[in-house]
């Protein structure tokens, strides 16, 4: 008998759903039942967030020369800063792309946009917020269904902080944001380890409970307002979802879970120990890869504004803390310290590119890199400022992407220098219009084999990559 809606204990739903959507056994292992799956048609997506942007001393600065995130030249013939030149031995296997940015934000302070770095949307810089699917959860609707796992959403600080705030870099298609996990060892548990044995019996009351909860929901919905029917529709979306997740979880319940050394690891390590950390990160999202846990994955490696354990992440280089090298490009060092800072970081992306690099593909072609793309950037450039974005885009040769390249959309001489108070960079004039980073996304997606024309505000592709 179906229990009416308006009478049910709120924290016992929160517990039946939170049992279909989050079980350790929805986890994937390498599938034995599914090793006939052609191998070479795996295709995978990483996106890296990371805050504050970069240093960009103006072309007059002495520090331009070393300490400039961007590349001097163009195309094929450019050379990397220090910032970005632990990445030269995997320079083939990458583009830099300057120029691009979402138009929605472009006069915003840059704090405020780590939200729509892969949604596009328009989130605003105060007053009602509203944000859409990001790049990752598109993705992961069309192959989310062929791993144990849909997607794998982490950040260093967990959760999902708050609206202009994010903890978080993925949003589903009614954009709400999706909790990032932060604890390796609960990361690894949720891959690997399977809890006990009475998994299907939960899920089959799950199950039952959320046929109760939608033919009671469809009921209800004719005696509601329009205002009260809209936000109905998104809670019967929430339990769709969640009825596929059930399904999902009973197809994987008896395959067992993945083996998988993880002796080099410390899976208790935390962001006061940064550059362990961040390495075990990126090791979970490798280790969940080559298992095919996953084809999704998101790693927000910081929050914008100073605020949570992220901003330790400086310690790893000797600072104390991350944002405040962002103000201090003005003192003597000032541009050499930030930019000491993203050469640690270029460190820890490169060495997991090469990792993926160095992982024939499990029965296909080429490598694991030559089947993943990977996003790495930021929604900020110089201070504060919501253009030009920082960006590298790695992997996915089997994909048609094309790279050891720079690829500059924007003015040779971008804006930057020091903040020296008073007019931020931010809310000056801009001097040149961006490409939408939308366009980016768009063919990110086709060559994922994504069929779209449209992501956001897209006006087009960028075939150049």
């Amino acid at each position: 008998m179906s229990t009416p809606i308006a009478s049910l204990d709120r924290r016992r739903f929160l517990r039946g759903s939170g049992v279909a959507l989050a079980l350790p056994w929805f986890e994937f292992s390498t599938r034995p039942a599914a090793a006939a799956e052609t191998s070479a048609a795996r295709k995978r997506l990483a996106c890296f967030y990371f805050p504050d942007g970069v240093p960009m001393p103006l072309a007059a600065d002495p520090a331009h020369k070393d300490w400039s995130w961007f590349p001097h030249g163009s195309g094929k013939d450019y050379t990397f800063t220090k910032c970005l030149d632990p990445l030269e031995s995997v320079r083939d296997e990458l583009t830099v792309l300057a120029g691009f940015s979402h138009p929605a934000v472009r006069s915003i302070h840059g704090h405020s946009n780590a939200d729509q770095f892969l949604t596009g949307a328009a989130t605003g810089p105060t007053g009602d917020y509203k944000n859409s699917i990001s790049l990752d959860q598109e993705f992961a609707s069309h192959v989310g269904d062929q791993t144990r796992f849909a997607s794998l959403v982490l950040s260093t600080d967990g959760g999902t902080g708050t609206p202009r705030g994010a903890h978080t870099a993925s949003f589903n298609r009614s954009g709400r944001a999706i909790p990032a996990e932060h604890r390796p060892k609960r990361i690894f548990d949720m891959l690997f380890v399977k809890s006990d044995g009475d998994a299907a019996r939960r899920l089959a009351v799950s199950q039952s409970a959320l046929d109760d909860l939608l033919a009671d929901a469809r009921s209800l919905r004719k005696a509601l307002s329009t205002s009260d029917q809209k936000t109905l529709d998104e809670y019967l979306q929430s339990v769709r979802d969640t009825e596929i997740k059930v399904e999902k979880a009973k197809r994987w319940i008896n395959i067992p879970l993945p083996e998988v050394d993880v002796d080099h690891l410390n899976l208790d390590v935390t962001p006061e120990d940064p550059r362990n950390y961040l390495q075990t990160m990126y090791e979970l999202i490798y280790l969940a890869f080559k298992t095919d846990s996953t084809r999704v994955a998101t790693y927000q490696l910081g929050r914008e504004n100073a605020i949570g354990v992220s901003d330790y992440l400086a310690r790893a280089v000797g600072f104390n803390l991350t944002h405040q090298l962002s103000h201090n490009t003005k003192e003597p060092d000032g541009w050499k310290n930030f930019g000491i800072y993203c050469r640690f970081l270029s460190e820890e992306l490169g060495r997991f590119i090469s990792r993926l690099k160095a992982t024939p593909e499990p029965g296909g072609a080429g490598t694991m890199l030559d089947n993943t793309v990977l996003l790495f950037g930021s929604a900020s450039s110089a201070f504060h400022l919501s253009r030009n974005y920082p960006l590298i885009l790695a992997g996915g040769k089997n994909m048609g992407f094309k790279h050891g390249q720079y690829l500059n959309y924007g003015p040779e001489n971008p804006q930057g220098g020091p903040w020296l108070g008073g007019t931020e960079p931010w809310q000056r004039e801009a001097s040149h219009e961006d490409v939408p980073l939308s366009n980016l996304f768009v063919t990110m997606l086709q060559r994922l084999g994504v069929e779209t024309e449209q992501f956001a505000d897209s006006t087009g592709g960028v075939p150049a990559v």
